[in-house]
């Protein structure tokens, strides 16, 4: 093998697959990047039999061929090459990295010992990249992160026609997120469990181009595989194999009040006020008209209290929260104005965005719920 290519494009793609690697893996050449050139196609692939991640690069080829190389080690290195063109060709068991006055000589995996790359999934249909990638981060603050509990961990993903739906939840806060997107079947219909941070990753980082492509595997080859492919990129994982809670029957059937309040103005005064909350303590919010109180510590601890104005519909309320799980609800609205809906004291609340111009507080694309904390007395 021996190629050239433009350092910034190979550090780029080394980076991108070696993140998905394992910190610690089972066995070492899961920790490798495989580098498999074909005519001028170079592949830059990882794989820990659950997250594979690929990425095709055009290259200046002279011999095809393919090594498996320790995928940090490599990432390490092609950041810090300066900035020349990379030339990069095996001889015998190592790799061999020049660029401009800087030479690396590394040793090479066991090529034959690594396992065979998943095939891509069937493409179900596309969504526009960066909503996807918005969508999911809004949802994804709310999965949990017990592996113990793997139903929590995963983003379940709905789609019924044009209609995708990504909900996570952690039993303490339920994020549900609705959007549009072009299925390749009209009708179609799929519930998945995705793993949370491998969602995450591929959202973020599948948004070269404008669209995203999703892919579930179909008949007896790799059941329970999700892809999602972007220009020159995808990664595929396995579905976790978990029933998810039937979190529909969470969202109450009516309101007693509601306020709308500044995102901005109310996620400020939330942080300052959590300053003097130890850990676990919550942040209590007493509504009435025309405004709100939030505190939080105690007689023989410090102690914050701030008031802003709100718009209040209901009778006075008196609530708490976990601070860290308000202040991610508030972080994923991507409104100016936040919308809380409250029922009772003791009993979850629904935070919302508010569209510009908008007069139903129905129909919103994004739900945040969260527990209340139990207040003394």
């Amino acid at each position: 093998m021996k190629f050239q290519i433009e350092r910034d494009v190979l550090a780029d793609a080394v980076a991108w697959t070696a993140k998905a690697l394992p910190q610690r893996p089972p066995v070492p050449v899961l920790g490798g990047v495989l580098l498999n050139l074909e005519g001028s196609e170079l592949s830059v692939s990882g794989f820990d039999y659950e997250v594979s991640t690929q990425v095709d690069l055009q290259v200046n080829a002279t011999t095809a061929g393919r090594t498996l190389v320790s995928g940090r080690l490599l990432a390490d290195i092609t950041r810090a090459l300066p900035a020349h063109p990379v030339d990069i060709s095996v001889e015998g068991p190592r790799v061999l990295i020049a660029c401009g006055n800087a030479k690396f000589s590394l040793p090479t995996m066991p090529v034959e010992d690594y396992p065979a790359l998943p095939q891509m999934p069937t493409s179900v249909g596309t969504v526009a990249s960066d909503v996807f990638a918005a969508a999911v981060a809004q949802v994804a603050v709310a999965a949990g992160r017990d592996d113990t509990l793997p139903m929590l961990t995963g983003v379940r993903l709905e789609i019924e026609g044009e209609r995708l739906t990504l909900a996570a939840t952690d039993r303490y806060r339920l994020a549900v997120r609705e959007l549009t997107w072009k299925p390749e079947t009209p009708g179609i219909s799929h519930a998945v469990l995705v793993p949370a941070r491998t969602l995450l990753d591929a959202a973020r980082t599948l948004t070269t181009g404008p669209e995203l492509t999703l892919a579930l595997s179909a008949g007896d080859t790799g059941e329970g595989m999700m892809g999602f492919g972007g220009t020159g990129r995808r990664t595929t994982t396995r579905l976790l194999d978990a029933e998810f809670p039937k979190y529909q029957s969470l969202w109450p059937a009516s309101y007693s009040a509601r306020s709308e309040i500044p995102t901005a103005t109310f996620s400020e005064a939330v942080k300052r006020v959590a300053l003097v909350a130890d850990r676990g303590t919550p942040v209590r919010l007493q509504f009435e008209e025309g405004g709100a109180t939030l505190s939080a510590g105690g007689e023989d601890e410090g102690r914050a209290e701030e008031q802003i104005p709100v718009s209040y519909d209901g009778d006075p309320i008196t609530i708490a929260f976990n601070p860290t799980f308000l202040l991610d609800g508030l972080g994923a609205i991507d409104s100016d104005t936040a919308r809380i809906s409250f029922t009772e004291s003791s009993k979850p609340a629904v935070l919302s965005g508010k569209a510009e111009g908008e007069e139903s507080p129905d129909g919103v694309d994004y739900r945040y719920l969260i527990m209340p904390v139990r207040l003394p007395g």
